[in-house]
């Protein structure tokens, strides 16, 4: 319990917001009731808040709005929806507009406290991030050999923090990385875009810090809403990255590393050369080391299971080139997990 994290309440019923405040008081926060949009956001203008848990349907302007509002002026403020109707399509503008979490009422108060926690935490994660960011934007301005190792190191140490939070998929963006760098080379791109394919693949899950860590490693399938949650985490690292001048298009590259070359993927459905060459090696690379390693909600599926899905989809799903560069490298033996497992810092 911390008495110092104040958390705002904004719902037009009056009853609700009491009994959230004695919940949210005896759980040792501090306590704010908003009946309106702009009774919210005169507290806002006032005070340092650390979480809003928002009605979706308030009289006038929307919960959705404020949240929107809020992410554009408060960005260290957290915030929490609460609705009476249990509808996906709500919920993904909610997640557009960048809520933490998304409660259906009736709500259980562990429900209520869990959710609080975590968005607090995440908050806290972010804001973290944002200041290693600043830090690491003034060393990328030297743009000496020495300056890169360092941020280098502190990419490395918050793709650690990122999994920290799943150790189901410990190690999984060191990986990745690796397998990545290795279809750079044989595609022949050069040593610096081969650098960059490296980083961005080292914190390419940097977004899912947005995500709850009961759904990262929930060991049965994801419900609409969850896995709403999921996909919105290349956007979210992209929002992080995007602060600081990178010699490589680091952000960029995190945000399309969904994407399939149909149009198919996510977040902007974008297809073919739209895609960054080195986020079309990002997702095949991401794509192998999934299916063969263990998940909480599968056993490893094997390699040869990855070669027959990048196999099938060159063309489709993943760019010709990156598959037939990475078939190439296992193929001939010139990659494998195991070797690099070797060389895990």
């Amino acid at each position: 319990m911390n008495t110092t994290r104040k958390i705002m309440v904004v719902d037009d019923e009056k009853l609700l917001c009491r009994m959230l405040g004695r919940l949210l008081t005896k759980n040792g926060y501090g306590f704010i009731a908003a009946n309106s949009v702009e009774e919210a956001k005169e507290h806002l203008e006032r005070e340092e808040i650390d979480l809003v848990l928002c009605d979706v349907n308030m009289p006038g302007v929307s919960g959705i709005e404020l949240a929107s509002h809020i992410k554009s002026h408060y960005m260290d403020t957290a915030i929490l929806m609460l609705t009476a109707i249990d509808d996906p399509g709500t919920a993904e503008d909610a997640i557009d507009a960048g809520v933490y979490g998304y409660m259906v009422k009736p709500v259980k108060p562990s429900e209520v406290i869990i959710n609080v926690r975590n968005a607090l935490r995440m908050r806290d994660l972010e804001i973290a991030n944002r200041r290693y960011l600043q830090n690491l934007e003034n060393m990328v301005q030297c743009r000496s050999g020495q300056l890169r190792k360092a941020m280098e190191g502190i990419i490395r140490a918050m793709s650690l923090t990122v999994e920290s939070r799943d150790p189901y998929t410990s190690g999984h963006q060191h990986r990745v990385s690796g397998l990545a760098g290795a279809i750079a080379v044989r595609m022949g791109l050069p040593g610096d875009q081969v650098q960059g394919t490296r980083l961005a693949a080292m914190i390419h899950d940097l977004g899912k810090i947005s995500v709850p860590a009961e759904i990262l490693s929930k060991p049965s399938r994801l419900s609409n809403i969850e896995f709403s949650l999921i996909k919105v985490h290349p956007e979210v690292g992209y929002n992080i990255l995007s602060a600081v001048e990178f010699p490589w298009p680091i952000a960029t590259i995190v945000k399309q590393h969904h994407e399939r070359i149909d149009g198919s993927g996510y977040p902007l459905g974008l297809s073919k050369n739209e895609i960054l060459v080195e986020a079309r090696i990002i997702s095949v690379a991401d794509v192998v080391e999934a299916m063969v390693s263990h998940r909480p909600y599968r056993p490893a599926l094997g390699i040869e299971k990855a070669i027959e899905e990048i196999s099938n989809g060159s063309g489709r799903l993943y760019d010709p080139e990156v598959t037939k560069a990475c078939l190439s490298l296992i193929g001939k033996g010139d990659f494998s997990f195991s070797a690099l497992e070797e060389l895990q810092p």
